[in-house]
């Protein structure tokens, strides 16, 4: 009976956590994430902005962080920079992509997770 109150008392905290989560927006990776899907096909830095919903400065920063990892390249296309994934910014992608899978697979299963907090 324990047992079974703990894991209604588990899926009611990881519905709180997820519904903060939806409130406060996108996390940091999760923005980084969307840049490479729409950067995918090669797109220009304004329709980056849009297609993701960033701000111009979000914008900025996001991409010279990007840039600096190699996760997108901009070569040059009739005098445009054209932003484009790289294959390291596809395996990023596909990584994040797979976790979001299997964390989503948890919460519907309803699988508890335990953590052991404390000293060794």
């Amino acid at each position: 009976m324990l047992a079974f109150y703990s894991q209604v008392l588990y899926s009611q905290q990881i519905e709180a956590i997820y519904l903060v989560f939806e409130k406060r927006g996108r996390d940091r990776l999760g923005i980084l994430a969307e840049i490479l899907e729409v950067a995918m096909d090669g797109c220009l830095k304004t329709q980056i902005m849009y297609r993701a919903n960033l701000s111009f400065r979000q914008l900025k920063e996001y991409l010279s962080l990007m840039l600096d990892l190699r996760l997108i390249e901009s070569p040059e296309a009739n005098g445009k920079m054209i932003y484009r994934t790289t294959v390291k910014g596809l395996r990023v992608l596909q990584a994040y992509q797979e976790i979001r899978s299997l964390i989503k697979k948890a919460e519907s299963a309803d699988e508890t997770i335990e953590v052991k907090v404390g000293k060794k």
